[in-house]
């Protein structure tokens, strides 16, 4: 892995306090990746990868410009702070970009490692993925598409900016993806699962994923065999922690991204329903009393942690919608300047040639108080929709539906026979408020969240505990 030359990208930000800034920042990101996919037991590629660099982001004369490179000498810093600088001052902008105040910080972070991935050699790794291939396919149910991808990732960061900050930071991740087709009858059905974690490779021992995926496949199998299609109708819906944790990523999370409630991502990504002058905005009912949604990077070893942000600002929990009432923005410093606020560490960048922009972390929703038995004794008929298999939601974040995986019918409290299917279409607002019941369990699912062009995939962690939702059509 290639070091960064810290003295480069101060010798960066020194040149760019010499212009006529009024604020400059640089940040260097390199990262050595390893990716690995399996398709069928049968190695299709590994691949190793180094991508390293530097950037420069200053405002100037109301403007805001940003340089990077990957060439690590003093020359090319000084041409990069010039570009950053030049771009800044040549935008012409009638309306000044600003950015909140914040304390300078000065840390030094990272994530440990239990067994480094590092010394975990390549063929090691492979045999890992392999030997989960061979317990799926060895289960006697007819699994004909197999693919298994994993990702390790060390990523060494360095910021400075003209307020004095300095911040270096270590993070190893890794994932694991399985994505499974199984067979039966003519038919088929899918499963694709996402693990990931910050640290080393111990995530293996802690995901368990042959079981996973094998409890997948006997689940699609059982589905297709018995499984029924939803009479059409009002019903009580349990969601499962899969479905909880989609759901506040998509109707919470991403509504709540200050970048896109003021226009920047209408272009790319589409809009909130909350907006300036709309019906909703901070202090507007949204939900049930029982519905907390936090993005909090603090979370240890998710895949989404992290201690500061990539503007140098610490990261800390932000509760989203508190008790029903849409209650704190996703924040980077030119959005909380806009709105009057400070930061709240949501600016996140993908590499060293990416602007840091206003992104989620980890977001669940809190849990209860309730038993899962205590969630479904006094459900006479309903669905209880443990994971799904497809979600769609608009740009506007506020109508959306979500089709089951594994889901079953509930009778009298008890867990009955599968449903094949079954779908809830419902607006934001109508999803949140019919939250009557919260179990006191907590689960995390991994994901990758996508935002902004060029495409930023970021690690997160979606979640929650088990809910239930009164007099919810579905079909």
């Amino acid at each position: 892995m290639k070091e960064l030359d810290k003295d480069v990208v101060e010798h960066a930000l020194e040149h760019a306090m010499g212009r006529r800034v009024d604020y400059a920042e640089a940040r260097a990101h390199s990262a050595f990746s390893e990716q690995i996919i399996l398709r069928n037991g049968v190695l299709e590629a590994y691949l190793q990868s180094v991508d390293s660099g530097f950037n420069v982001r200053v405002l100037a004369e109301g403007g805001i410009g940003f340089s990077s490179t990957n060439r690590w000498t003093r020359d090319e810093a000084k041409r990069v702070a010039e570009t950053a600088c030049r771009l800044a001052m040549a935008s012409g902008r009638k309306t000044r970009i600003e950015f909140s105040e914040m304390e300078s910080n000065e840390a030094d972070w990272r994530v440990e490692e239990e067994q480094r991935l590092g010394d975990v050699d390549p063929e090691s790794k492979i045999g890992l993925l392999t030997g989960v291939d061979k317990e799926v396919a060895s289960q006697g149910i007819d699994v004909p598409s197999r693919v298994l991808q994993c990702f390790a990732d060390q990523v060494e960061k360095y910021f400075v900016n003209s307020e004095g900050s300095k911040i270096s930071s270590y993070v190893p991740r890794v994932a694991c993806f399985g994505i499974i087709t199984v067979k039966e009858d003519g038919k088929t059905e899918q499963a694709a699962r996402q693990f990931g974690y910050s640290g080393g490779w111990e995530a293996f021992d802690l995901w368990n994923v042959p079981a996973e995926l094998v409890h997948e496949s006997m689940v699609l199998q059982r589905v297709m065999r018995e499984g029924k299609p939803l009479m059409p109708g009002e019903t009580t819906l349990v969601c499962g922690t899969e479905v909880v944790g989609i759901a506040s990523h998509e109707s919470c999370g991403h509504p709540m991204e200050a970048d896109r409630i003021l226009g920047r991502e209408m272009s790319q990504a589409g809009r909130s329903f909350i907006y300036p002058g709309g019906p909703y905005w901070l202090g507007t009912r949204i939900g049930s009393d029982l519905v907390t949604i936090v993005d909090d990077p603090n979370v240890e070893h998710s895949y989404g942690y992290y201690a500061y942000d990539d503007e140098g600002v610490r990261a800390r929990p932000r509760y989203l919608y508190k008790d029903g009432i849409i209650n704190e923005f996703l924040h980077n410093r030119e959005t909380a300047a806009k709105l009057g606020v400070e930061s709240n560490g949501s600016a996140r960048a993908v590499g060293y040639d990416r602007e840091a922009i206003v992104r989620m972390a980890n977001t669940y929703l809190m849990p209860g108080d309730m038993t899962e038995e205590e969630l479904l004794e006094d459900v006479k008929e309903g669905v209880y929709m443990r994971s799904f298999t497809e979600w769609n939601i608009d740009d506007r974040r506020f109508n959306q539906r979500y089709v089951g995986r594994e889901a079953y019918l509930i009778e009298d409290g008890e867990l009955g026979s599968p449903v094949a299917r079954p779908t809830i279409e419902m607006t934001t607002k109508g999803f949140w408020s019919a939250v009557d019941g919260v179990t006191k369990d907590l689960r995390f699912d991994a994901a990758t969240c996508g935002k902004s062009d060029p495409m930023q995939g970021v690690p997160v962690y979606t979640g929650g505990p088990v809910i239930r939702l009164r007099g919810v059509y579905m079909k």
